[in-house]
This record gives structure tokens, C-alpha cells and sequence, in this order.
């Protein structure tokens, strides 16, 4: 039995979790609803106060399925009690960003300005042109719309230019030094 999969999900009492006839786990909070498809091979067991997770068989893949299960539904009432958040720093002369309807616009140092759509379920704020902030209460849904926004333009490690994340450390490389 997995570590991971024993620990129960608390639930806030804002809440509401229900587990369909094809085992579809709906994550029902007052702002938002996450649904999490469960393998047939897990066993959901929903109580008011938490959820817990049953492996079926104690097979290795079952296992791991049996971790996973519990760690994206604990993702899923953290997004729609809380929301997930990530937030970029664009670094570099002439850098902009801007949020102007459901497009993130990007300026940053190409011969043309980068239009981004904004996805259904996401939240974007632009704070001092050079900060980005995505919200959301899908946890994969906010890291990769994240990641696409930096893929733009990726911090070089030279000069720091680039979209990084606001907790990331870039290393800094020495440029070429004179020899004789």
C-alpha cells in the first residue's frame, strides 16, 4: 500500500466531493468544480470531513496509481478552496507585458509583439509590466500555461535575459575573457 495513497484527504467544509458511476471524482467548491477520472483498480470512499483511497489488488502499478490518485484529488480541493499560483518576471530592456482582454500581449525584443490567449480557467494579472501572475484552481493547467509563457523567451544565462519564474535562480556564466 502506498504511504502516500493511506493519508486521507481533509476536506474544508466548502467542499463537496462525489464519486460518479464511472468513477469521476467531481471537486465541487464555491467558485470553481475540478473533476479527477479514478482507474477501476481504486476505491474511493467519501465521508462530510475527507476522502480516502482504497487499492483494490496489491499489485506495483496499482501502487503507484494508488499514490497518484490521492495526490491529484488533494490538488484538486487545494485549487477550489485556495487556487494555485504561479508568477513570472520578465528580465530585459524593453521587456512588457500586458493583459488587454482574454490575450496576454508580450513584448520582448523580437521584431514583432507575441499574442498569447489566455486559457478557459485561468487567471492572468500583469503587476508593474515586468510581473506576471497566473491564477487558477487546476494545479497542471496554471504550471503549464506558466511554462508556456516562458518558453517565449527563456532566461540565457549571460546577461539573466529572459521570462524566469519569480523563486527561480539563474546561474550566471562568465563570457569570454581575453587570452594571450
Amino acid at each position: 500500500m502506498s504511504r502516500i495513497g493511506r493519508a486521507p484527504v481533509i476536506l474544508d467544509k466548502t467542499v463537496q466531493v462525489t464519486v460518479g458511476s464511472d468513477n469521476m471524482v467531481t471537486v465541487k467548491g464555491q467558485k470553481y468544480t475540478l473533476k479527477v477520472p479514478v482507474r477501476t483498480d481504486i476505491k474511493v470512499n467519501v465521508s462530510p470531513e475527507n476522502v480516502t483511497l482504497e487499492a483494490k489488488n496489491s499489485e506495483p502499478q496499482t501502487k503507484a496509481y494508488h499514490g497518484l490518485y490521492r495526490s491529484l484529488i488533494q490538488n484538486a480541493v487545494t485549487g477550489v478552496t485556495k487556487g494555485w499560483t504561479k508568477e513570472l518576471e520578465l528580465n530585459g530592456v524593453g521587456y512588457r507585458a500586458a493583459v488587454s482582454g482574454k490575450k496576454l500581449e508580450l513584448t520582448l525584443g523580437y521584431s514583432h509583439p507575441i499574442s498569447f490567449a489566455i486559457p478557459e480557467g485561468i487567471e492572468m494579472s500583469v503587476d508593474k509590466q515586468t510581473r506576471v501572475i497566473i491564477k487558477g484552481a487546476d494545479k497542471g493547467l496554471v504550471g503549464e500555461t506558466a511554462a508556456k509563457v516562458r518558453g517565449f523567451r527563456p532566461p540565457e544565462p549571460y546577461l539573466g535575459k529572459g521570462i524566469k519564474y519569480s523563486d527561480e535562480v539563474i546561474k550566471k556564466k562568465a563570457g569570454k575573457s581575453a587570452s594571450k
